[in-house]
């Protein structure tokens, strides 16, 4: 699977679990070459908190484009050191 956006692959790895409809990248598969600070963050009820990343990509910022739980919940615990992304981000094999 890749996750492009603005003509740049932001991750890409075989090794994606799936929820919610969602892929969730390992940390490893991200390039850190397009990512960016963003302090914003969310709640899921099963989930847990969420910590969110920009994009930067040819100058274009894609603010909160991906998200993380740091500490999921155990339900979720497949999640954890994983990344998936929203807001214009094209996720396809």
């Amino acid at each position: 699977m890749k996750a492009i956006w603005n003509g740049a692959v932001i991750a890409e790895s075989d090794d994606t679990v799936v929820v919610e409809g969602n892929h969730y990248f390992p940390m490893s598969a991200l390039n850190r070459d397009f990512v960016t600070f963003s302090n914003h963050r969310t709640t899921c009820a099963w989930k847990g908190s969420a910590n969110y990343y920009s994009l930067l990509v040819n100058g274009e910022l894609n603010a909160d484009a991906a998200w993380y739980y740091a500490d999921p919940k155990p339900e979720a615990e497949e999640v954890r050191d994983r990344v998936a992304f929203w807001k214009g981000v094209k996720v396809s094999a």
